[in-house]
């Protein structure tokens, strides 16, 4: 009886019309609708590039300050380590034509062994010159520029020569101690400063009432530089000196566009911040620099004063 119900449920079943049957069939995507999604696609596409742009240039200057907060460290451990003696200054000998240089780098490398790659900030990581080991290009080859790093780049010394050095921060020369004798790099050659002016400027220990705002690496195109308050600003945006001698303007080489019309810097107290390029002028440099100088507003600067490249940004 069973198997009968069976059969004529399934007679049933077979006598329904055949537009009551199920389909199996599935309706394909109109070139319309898939128009639609592709634009749809692209749309979120162009919200979410900048999106992760930014995110790139906000990680890169977080690494950037995280570097220049660990040269900060070094050169605090350096000093303390050293009864508080600041690195040699650079200097050229009496008597000598031939420079004798202790770079930072090279001064304070006991301190950062292992640590290249903080020298360099993630904005700023093709070297102008790869190696120095084929031929002995001048110095002005190796200079930096805005998204490239100096170097590589060796200095004689009396017992030899450094080891090659690469990188795109630039040490506060007046935190160097002066020389004992020879001529002081970036004071006298400027003709705005006699040597005895310099000795004065310079910085006698870390142990500084507002350090803060002493700066003492930031982003550059030149591994070093003797800051004045009569330095000009450059004249268009990633300007370098055809040679980069440490008395000329040397502010310039600060004064880049690296971080969105700012650079990073780390001042002598470990802090480290966005300094905008106007700003550079009013940071305490050294023990005699004017802060309220002719490029500050303190100062009287007025918008037209400036570079055509510099004028929509922040006065200070």
């Amino acid at each position: 009886m069973s198997e009968l119900r069976q059969r004529n449920g399934c007679a049933r079943r077979d006598r329904r019309p055949a537009a009551l049957w199920p389909t199996l069939r599935f309706r394909a995507f109109t070139l319309i609708e898939l128009l639609v999604v592709i634009s749809i696609i692209a749309l979120l596409a162009a919200l979410l590039i900048p999106a992760i742009s930014q995110a790139k240039t906000r990680a890169r200057t977080i690494i950037c300050r995280s570097n220049l907060r660990q040269w900060a460290i070094i050169f605090n451990v350096y000093t303390d380590s050293n009864q508080n003696r600041l690195p040699a200054q650079a200097r050229v000998a009496v008597n000598a034509s031939v420079g004798l240089e202790d770079p930072w780098m090279f001064t304070m490398r006991d301190y950062s062994s292992g640590t290249e790659g903080i020298r360099v900030c993630p904005s700023a990581t093709k070297l102008a010159v790869p190696s120095t080991r084929a031929g002995s290009p001048n110095l002005a080859t190796m200079r930096g520029g805005t998204f490239q790093a100096w170097g590589k780049v060796r200095y004689r010394l009396p017992n030899g020569a450094t080891a090659e050095y690469y990188g795109s921060y630039g040490f506060n020369s007046w935190l160097s101690a002066p020389p004992a004798e020879g001529i002081m790099v970036g004071v006298s050659a400027s003709g705005t400063m006699t040597p005895q002016q310099g000795n004065k400027a310079f910085w006698r220990t870390t142990d500084i009432s507002g350090a803060g705002v002493v700066p003492a690496f930031l982003d550059s195109w030149w591994w070093c530089a003797w800051v004045k308050d009569t330095d000009t600003p450059p004249a268009y945006e990633g300007q370098t000196n055809a040679f980069p001698c440490g008395c000329r303007e040397s502010i310039q080489r600060f004064c880049i566009d690296r971080h969105q019309k700012s650079v990073n810097a780390a001042f002598v107290d470990g802090s480290t911040r966005k300094v905008g390029l106007k700003e550079l002028w009013t940071l305490q440099w050294h023990r005699e620099f004017k802060t309220a100088g002719r490029w500050t507003k303190a100062g009287g600067a007025t918008t037209s004063r400036w570079p055509t490249w510099m004028r929509p940004l922040r006065d200070y």
